[in-house]
């Protein structure tokens, strides 16, 4: 059982390393080029396939992560969401997979908030990565119910979705890998990829609502 679980953890490292890599490698080439797209696709397979292995893994003896657990279901939301965001450059209405994703997003959320409120009348300290986790899930979820309600969508909505929810992605991923990879859970190493992947998405967000941009 236990070399089954190292082979699992292997793998979940193999395409989490992808990930991360071509995810660093698609914010540094130009956008909307060949490049970024190639890395963008490699990123969400890498991404994808690494957290919902960590799922399973998390709940393992002797590997029970709850970060784990929940960056992961984190990550692929984002991941599914962010790629779904390219479909509204074509579309105006959301379909049955988008309200999907985000609706399984809400359920989870409200789930983890449940589960973190008990906790921490219990005086479980695990409440409080449950409360921020589920706290922020629902929010996306219903800013994304909000975005699809939308009869008229704003220009380039969709690309704004799209850049927010990728690095969110990335961000999630290089959390995962400093926290649960390389151990590391002071403070610096819990908010700075949050700060420096929110300075690069407002960065973008008003270069994008300012300037006519590419598909990407």
């Amino acid at each position: 059982m236990e070399e089954a679980v190292k082979f699992l953890i292997y793998i979940h490292a193999f395409f989490g390393g992808i990930g991360l890599i071509t995810g660093i490698g698609s914010i540094i080439v130009k956008k909307g080029s060949r490049a970024h797209k190639n890395m963008g696709k490699l990123f969400s397979v890498g991404m994808l396939t690494s957290s919902l292995i960590s799922i399973p893994i998390s709940w393992m003896p002797n590997h029970e992560n709850i970060f784990l657990f929940l960056i992961g279901l984190f990550t692929i939301y984002l991941v599914l969401a962010g790629n779904r965001a390219l479909t509204f450059k074509r579309k105006k209405q959301a379909n049955w997979i988008d309200k999907l994703i985000s609706g399984t997003m809400f359920l989870c959320s409200i789930t983890m908030l449940i589960f973190g409120i008990y906790s921490f009348i219990n005086s479980n300290t695990l409440g409080i990565l449950f409360l921020f986790f589920g706290g922020f899930g629902l929010l996306l979820a219903i800013k994304d119910f909000i975005f699809y309600k939308k009869p008229v969508k704003p220009k380039n909505a969709w690309l704004i979705l799209h850049l927010g929810k990728m690095i969110g992605a990335l961000i999630a991923s290089i959390t995962a890998f400093i926290v649960a990879g390389l151990g590391i859970g002071n403070l610096i190493s819990w908010t700075l990829p949050t700060i420096l992947g929110t300075i690069y998405i407002v960065y973008w967000k008003r270069k994008v609502k300012t300037k006519p941009a590419k598909i990407i």
